[in-house]
């Protein structure tokens, strides 16, 4: 028996108020099992995520009055949580635990008349311990970290910013195609450069967005997707990585991440290689972090991941279709959802003027923390051996 996502929920994205982190979660459970064809009551399990709020957590249920559920969870591995949880969901299934499994995410980081910058700002009276020491050396925000991964690379092999601008130039072209996406007019590399610097080497075309809204997908076997409203996405394989690096002299940190053993595990599973892979939906958070990943799969060797992206392979047209969504530097920025969701839109057949040519094989990253977590997903729109 195999696992397969039957349902997808989106809530507006972007800058959304009015509706707490709850509400947009029940929203997008709502949506998904409407899009299933299923009623709230046919879920008997439920894997909640929240952004750095704190909301929403398993009191979820409650909202969605949801009874007799026979697994309920908060999980959180950061932007590599929404793989996790669709695993978890689908190791459910398989053992027998539950049935029906709704995953959702949920954020709302934005504030009216607050600057996106500011919605994942830390106050100085958070600064302690000797966490406070790397706040006094300038490593004051997520982007100084990035942007020190990112300086490891291009010293250890050459990368350049123009080539991870090649990344922020296709994606947009992606974008451009996706009437849900927040940035749709095309860029060039000479607009990458031309952004401002948000934390050397990164400029501001090289980070993603900052979203509020909610995502949800139904988790459940195969041979009950066969009878549900929508074509289902089944999953051949997972996996995650937690390499636990340190930000010190001899370590890989910049270098090497999660993805290698993540990416090994969830396509030993399918039982396929980077040969089968028709499609990516990487976490990208930065440029970076998608031409690092690209690397740990095996798509290019160590160290040329920024030449492969030079190469026009990820854009339209290109021989390796890459967030084709716009992703999260040009579309919305959901943790692990944004490529899920892209990856369950493109299965289906559902891209409209985006829509990769093949998609018999998906492959879907999730990134967490400074590189610490990941999460890989195989997923097609074909039964595994059919």
């Amino acid at each position: 028996m195999g696992t397969s996502i039957v349902g997808l929920g989106m809530t507006e994205l972007g800058r959304v108020y009015g509706r707490s982190p709850r509400r947009l979660a029940a929203d997008a459970v709502r949506l998904a099992a409407a899009d299933a064809g299923l009623a709230l009551g046919d879920l008997d399990g439920l894997l909640v995520s929240h952004g750095m709020g704190g909301s929403p957590g398993i009191e979820l249920a409650d909202t969605l009055g949801l009874r007799d559920l026979r697994l309920l969870a908060l999980v959180n591995s950061y932007g590599a949580t929404a793989g996790a949880m669709v695993s978890y969901a689908a190791m459910s299934v398989l053992n027998g635990s539950a049935t029906t499994i709704a995953c959702v995410f949920a954020d709302a980081p934005l504030k009216p008349e607050q600057s996106a910058g500011s919605a994942y700002n830390r106050s100085s009276r958070e600064w302690y311990g000797f966490g406070g020491m790397t706040a006094a050396l300038g490593l004051r925000s997520v982007n100084s970290h990035y942007a020190l991964a990112a300086q490891r690379h291009m010293a250890r092999y050459g990368t350049t910013s123009e080539q991870l601008g090649a990344i922020a130039v296709a994606t947009r072209a992606w974008a451009s195609g996706n009437p849900l996406a927040q940035m749709r007019e095309p860029i060039t590399i000479e607009d990458h450069q031309a952004s401002r610097w948000v934390s050397e080497p990164l400029h501001l075309l090289d980070c993603c967005l900052v979203s509020n809204g909610a995502i949800a997908v139904i988790v459940t076997s195969a041979d009950r997707a066969r009878d549900l409203a929508r074509p289902p996405v089944h999953l051949w394989g997972w996996g995650q990585g937690h390499p636990g690096l340190r930000k010190e002299r001899g370590s890989d940190f910049g270098l090497a991440t999660g993805a290698a053993a993540s990416g090994a595990a969830a396509m030993k599973m399918a039982g396929i290689t980077t040969a089968d892979v028709d499609v990516c939906e990487l976490y990208d958070c930065y440029t970076y972090t998608v031409l690092v990943t690209l690397e740990d799969y095996g798509f290019c060797a160590k160290g040329e991941g920024g030449a492969f992206a030079a190469s026009g392979a990820l854009g339209p047209g290109g021989s390796l279709p890459t967030n084709t969504g716009g992703g999260q530097l040009s579309a919305y920025y959901m943790w692990g959802m944004t490529p899920l969701s892209e990856a369950v839109i493109q299965a289906r057949g559902d891209g409209g003027q985006r829509q990769a040519p093949s998609t018999d094989v998906i492959l879907v990253s999730g990134n967490g923390g400074i590189l610490d977590h990941h999460s890989t997903l195989v997923v097609s729109p074909h039964e595994k051996g059919a």
